[in-house]
């Protein structure tokens, strides 16, 4: 690897067995593999308890420019906030392992920095495949962190989100509903995670660039993982949360 790291990809691992034998992580080497730019891919394990540490290490090992990263159980938030604080890319992006967004998309965000973005983020408009159930969900999601936090994006949570190093530095330093040192039950995907992060984006007048990508339902890739009730329970939930530090002047830029 040169030097200078252009972009740097950082995947977190929960019990990703499943996805890992579908061949994920080959699709997503040989993709950047073609690239003219340095890149690396920064696999982070959330504790994972079927062997997934043992595959991710396995293929490191066989692989150049990939590293592995092994965290406690604390959840995704942790996973994704160590992983790119330890990238050496100018530019870190974190993409789910199922690949429900194809890695191939980062060719969309990659010109928005160029641009003068600071953040660019995958946003899945209209969901194609995706139960009508959940259409309806995230439209009212939407517009309750539309009112709650006004938050100008149509999709906050989709798990595709490309940040300038320096720019995700600020960002993390700041977190506080989600930040190290968290206990976590489960996969502990949660909504809030995206929303503190854009929300704190927000105040610090960072330039975020939303763009369309590709997404694939997850049961087109043989499985869910979506608790629809628990899932918006905990979505209403940390948005609250992350509402009440704003009013407490927890995330006041000096």
């Amino acid at each position: 690897m040169s030097k200078k790291t252009n972009l740097s990809v950082v995947i977190p691992a929960y019990n990703e067995i499943k996805n890992l034998g579908r061949g994920v992580l080959r699709d997503v080497y040989k993709y950047l593999s073609a690239q003219k730019y340095s890149w690396e891919i920064v696999l982070v394990d959330d504790g994972s308890s079927d062997g997934t540490l043992k595959v991710l290490r396995d293929f490191a090992k066989k692989n150049k420019n990939v590293r592995v990263l092994k965290n406690m159980h604390a959840g995704k938030a942790e996973a994704v906030i160590s992983g790119i604080l330890a990238s050496k890319g100018e530019v870190a992006l974190f993409s789910d392992m199922d690949q429900a967004t194809p890695i191939n998309q980062i060719d969309k965000l990659l010109p928005k920095f160029n641009e003068g973005y600071d953040l660019a983020i995958g946003s899945r408009v209209g969901r194609k495949g995706s139960p009508f159930s959940r259409k309806v969900m995230a439209y009212g999601f939407m517009l309750l962190r539309t009112l709650v936090l006004r938050l100008p994006y149509k999709d906050t949570q989709c798990g595709f989100k490309a940040f300038k190093k320096s720019a995700a530095e600020k960002i993390f330093s700041r977190m506080k509903v989600f930040r190290k040192g968290q206990i976590a039950k489960g996969s502990s995907v949660k909504a809030g995670f995206d929303l503190e992060i854009l929300y704190i984006a927000r105040k610090l007048d960072l330039k975020v660039a939303e763009v369309k990508v590709e997404w694939r339902n997850a049961g087109e890739r043989g499985g869910s993982g979506v608790s629809p009730l628990k899932d918006s329970w905990e979505g209403f939930r940390d948005l609250m949360r992350v509402r009440l530090n704003a009013f407490l002047g927890k995330y006041n830029v000096a």
